[in-house]
C-alpha cells in the first residue's frame, strides 16, 4: 500500500475513534440565562469588587429545568498574569432563580439561602471580588452550573474539586462576563 493511502486510512480511523468516544454522543448542557446589575460584558460595579465593599452580586437565573437538584458557581479571571484566577467557589444552592448580593464568607450558609462555600485563590472563604493589578480591564466569567444531585464535597474544597464532583452531572450551564480594571 502507498503511504498516502495508509495515511488517509489511519487518519479516518482516528477520527472515527474520537467519534466514538464521549464527543459525538454525549448529551451536552441546556442553556440558562444568567444577569446581574451589570449586562453581560459590561464593567462591574466597584461596590463587588475588593475597591468597593467587595460583596458578591446579585445573580438572575432563567430558564431552570424542572429535574434540577442544585446550583454550583463558579467566578474566575482568565486574564490573571500568573494564569486562571479563581474569585468564588460555591455549590448546593438550591434550584432558584435569585441569589442574593453579599452572600456570607462562611464555608456553610444557612441564610440568605443555603449553600456551601470553597477557597478561592485569595486563601479565603467565599467570594473575593475583581482586584486586577493597574493596566488594562480583566474579564470575569460567573459561571453557572445547574445539577441533577446535591454534592457530597466538604466545606472548603478547591475549584478542581468542585468541578470533579459536578462530571456527569452537569444538566444546564449558563455564564456572565463582566470587565473591572483599575
Amino acid at each position: 500500500m502507498r503511504p498516502a493511502k495508509i495515511a488517509v486510512i489511519l487518519s479516518t480511523i482516528v477520527l472515527l475513534a474520537g467519534c466514538a468516544g464521549k464527543g459525538v454522543d454525549e448529551k451536552k448542557p441546556g442553556e440558562i440565562q444568567v444577569k446581574s446589575v451589570f449586562g453581560d460584558g459590561e464593567r462591574i460595579p466597584t461596590k463587588y469588587t475588593c475597591d468597593g465593599e467587595d460583596v458578591s452580586p446579585p445573580l438572575t437565573i432563567e430558564g431552570l429545568a424542572s429535574n434540577a437538584k442544585s446550583i454550583a458557581i463558579i467566578v474566575d479571571d482568565p486574564d490573571a498574569p500568573m494564569g486562571v484566577f479563581t474569585h468564588w467557589v460555591i455549590w448546593n444552592i438550591p434550584p432558584v432563580s435569585r441569589i442574593p448580593e453579599g452572600i456570607p464568607k462562611k464555608a456553610v450558609i444557612n441564610e440568605p439561602i443555603k449553600a456551601v462555600q470553597g477557597i478561592n485563590d485569595f486563601g479565603e472563604i467565599g467570594y473575593g471580588g475583581p482586584c486586577p493589578p493597574p493596566g488594562k480591564p480583566h474579564t470575569y466569567r460567573f459561571k453557572v452550573y445547574v445539577l441533577d444531585t446535591t454534592l457530597d464535597l466538604k466545606p472548603g474544597a478547591t475549584k478542581e474539586e468542585l468541578e470533579k464532583a459536578m462530571e456527569g452531572h452537569v444538566i444546564q450551564y449558563g455564564e456572565l462576563r463582566g470587565v473591572y480594571g483599575r
